[in-house]
């Protein structure tokens, strides 16, 4: 049915790339590109496909970027890189006539802060181009858009009250770790929190406020509320919405590495002069730190991931909340990466696969949660990603 080109060769590339192979009648040709091509061809071995083609590409380079494209003309490209080379590639598509599908917003590298205005501002130029670009499919953002969008349409009228909780109770045996590149992931979580009421944005400090929340066949946890991109798309498509939030869990432990690694100073994105040499605190701190790809041989445990909403049906208030439990060691023997990559990749295949069946293609930018949920909903349950509905029970938030 379609050519599609992956960009990424980490976790969360891997579980795409071995998640496209499975479901050939919509993927008919492969390529994995990456800044290291070693990488891409390690995948294809594992994968054990030798149709599926590699390249060497830097992704910062547009030149490059539409150069590949030319060659291998691929219907849509899954951007699973880094979120500083959104723009590039989405630059790259434009000008090679490529559709395009991404799993996290656009940050710029001198500074930690996630908006959707620098994508959204090319909603235009992909309407005029005539090609389609699809923002955030990943698990959160991605399936946290789905699920509120399946919630919207089949069991709010209004939906008011909307909290998105995400646990890891897996445990990698490492001291200290972080699930995806840790660079993302430690600018991440040591920004302010921030989540919507009442119109507004309301800021609090890094990890400031948190609560137990109890988790299926996990139990509680202690959850700590973040800003997460998919926030600001969901309050402006879903303007019943009251107020939104987001939680994760964090163990002591990790918290406690946190603090020290920002105390001296190991957590700066600014440069520093190191003998002469410029590096960057927070990406020396990435090359010493275990790499997530290796996390999930001895990764026991599982992520729970989902959405608890409040509202209005038929007049009477309504709570629902709909999850996905994920096993890393189920997941690890799939695809040979640990649960958190398989919950971002899986879904950046089903968005693509949506897209080359027809069933999300509309020229333009588009969030997620701007098409019918329902086919999607449905592969998530047959791709390895199945979820689960509880009604009318205390949401705990």
């Amino acid at each position: 049915m379609g050519k599609v080109l992956i960009i990424g060769a980490g976790g969360v590339g891997t579980v795409v790339a071995h998640k496209v192979a499975q479901n050939p009648d919509v993927f008919t040709e492969i390529m994995i590109a990456s800044r290291t091509k070693s990488k891409c061809d390690a995948i294809v071995k594992a994968i054990g496909n030798p149709n599926i083609r590699t390249a060497q590409v830097d992704a910062d380079n547009v030149d490059e970027l539409v150069a590949l494209f030319n060659s291998f003309k691929p219907e849509i490209v899954i951007n699973v890189a880094l979120p500083y080379q959104d723009l590039t590639i989405m630059e790259a598509c434009l000008k090679s006539g490529v559709n395009y599908l991404d799993t996290a917003n656009y940050e710029p590298k001198d500074v930690a802060h996630f908006e959707y205005s620098w994508q959204w501002a090319y909603k235009k130029h992909f309407e005029d181009a005539g090609l389609t670009a699809i923002l955030g499919c990943g698990f959160d953002p991605g399936v946290s858009g789905i699920y509120t969008a399946y919630a919207a349409k089949h069991y709010f009228d209004e939906m008011q009250y909307l909290d998105i909780v995400d646990c890891n109770a897996g445990n990698h045996h490492k001291a200290f770790a972080t699930n995806f590149n840790p660079e993302i992931n430690i600018r991440e979580i040591t920004q302010n929190g921030r989540y919507y009421e009442n119109g507004e944005w309301v800021t609090t400090q890094p990890l400031e406020i948190h609560k137990d929340l109890t988790y299926p066949n996990i139990g509680p946890r202690d959850s700590y509320l973040l800003y997460h991109e998919e926030l600001e798309s969901l309050v402006k498509n879903f303007p019943t919405i009251k107020r939104a939030r987001f939680w994760m869990t964090f163990g002591q432990e990790y918290l406690t590495h946190l603090r020290v690694i920002q105390n001296i100073g190991m957590a700066r994105i600014d440069e520093v002069d190191y003998n002469g040499v410029k590096i960057v605190p927070l990406q020396f701190l990435k090359a010493v730190l275990p790499n997530p790809q290796d996390l999930g041989e001895n990764y026991e445990g599982e992520t729970s991931i989902g959405c608890r909403i409040r509202g209005l049906k038929d007049g009477k208030e309504r709570t629902y909340y709909v999850y996905n439990n994920c096993s890393h060691q189920e997941a690890y023997k799939e695809t040979g990466m640990q649960g958190v990559s398989y919950t971002t990749g899986v879904p950046a295949m089903i968005g693509a696969m949506m897209f080359l069946k027809g069933l999300w293609k509309k020229p333009g930018v588009w969030n997620v949660e701007e098409f019918n949920p329902d086919p999607f909903m449905e592969q998530l349950n047959k791709q390895g990603l199945p979820w689960h509905e509880v009604f009318d029970k205390d949401l705990e938030v």
